[in-house]
């Protein structure tokens, strides 16, 4: 009698910040409950990726020491949303709009992604975790989304969310799993620019901005810049799930 079939791995990056819970003030490792609870209703198992050490690019540092072999360990990547990407990081200056910064989940996640291209690891990036991948990939960020609009739509005030029609393409993960078009919610101020290089667009909002992206030629990288998690729908999320399944059951 064959059993259920094994939860694959998905790693889910976290913040690093002071944080509060009961009479305990410290800094902290956090990640939103609702990622983990898609990556579990997705048939996954999350494991939890903390910003730790100094910098990656110090071969002897924490995280640059153990990016390759826990990459090696997953069957997936959750990059989940949070604070802005560095401007410095696409050759800019940053505005007075830019806030939540951090070098160390910058240089973390910037590492993960990377080592997770490389292997074709099935990737799913939520929110900011989008906007890194484009990054990564050469890629630009407009830095305030309503001087570009005229509207604060698609984030209509900090830690609010908007509703957003989102139209897919054709022959993309997105479209696949999603339909032509889904309702979709988004908090987010900032938004691609110009495109990284291997990357195509595969969802729109109905006010042209991009919302989704994917890494060509790979088997399942997609970024996504709305919140999946906000509204309970695993779609994503269970594509991320499957196509780790396969190349786990292909690589055994």
């Amino acid at each position: 009698m064959s059993g259920p079939l094994p939860r694959p791995l998905i790693g889910v990056t976290t913040y690093r910040q002071d944080t509060r819970w009961w009479s305990w003030d410290r800094d902290a490792a956090v990640v939103p409950g609702r990622y983990l609870d898609m990556v579990v209703e997705a048939g996954g198992w999350p494991v939890l990726i903390p910003p730790v050490g100094e910098s990656v690019t110090d071969p002897g540092s924490a995280v640059g020491s153990a990016a390759d072999p826990l990459i090696d360990a997953l069957d997936g990547l959750v990059v989940i949303g949070g604070g802005d990407v560095s401007p410095a990081r696409y050759g800019q200056l940053p505005d007075g709009h830019v806030g939540g910064v951090s070098d160390l989940r910058d240089d973390l996640e910037f590492q993960f992604l990377d080592a997770a291209l490389d292997r074709d690891l099935p990737l799913l990036a939520i929110c900011r975790g989008h906007q890194v991948l484009n990054v990564l990939f050469g890629g630009t960020l407009v830095q305030y989304l309503p001087d570009l609009l005229g509207s604060t739509r698609h984030q209509p005030a900090a830690g609010a969310f908007g509703e957003v029609t989102v139209t897919t393409e054709p022959a993309t993960h997105a479209h696949r799993l999603l339909g032509p078009s889904v309702d979709v919610l988004c908090s987010h101020h900032q938004a691609i620019d110009a495109l990284g290089e291997s990357l195509l667009v595969s969802a729109r909002s109905d006010d042209g901005v991009i919302e989704a992206v994917e890494v060509l030629g790979r088997t399942f990288a997609v970024g996504v810049q709305w919140h999946p998690e906000e509204n309970g729908d695993t779609r994503l999320f269970a594509g991320l799930v499957e196509a780790a399944r396969s190349l786990s059951w292909q690589a055994g």
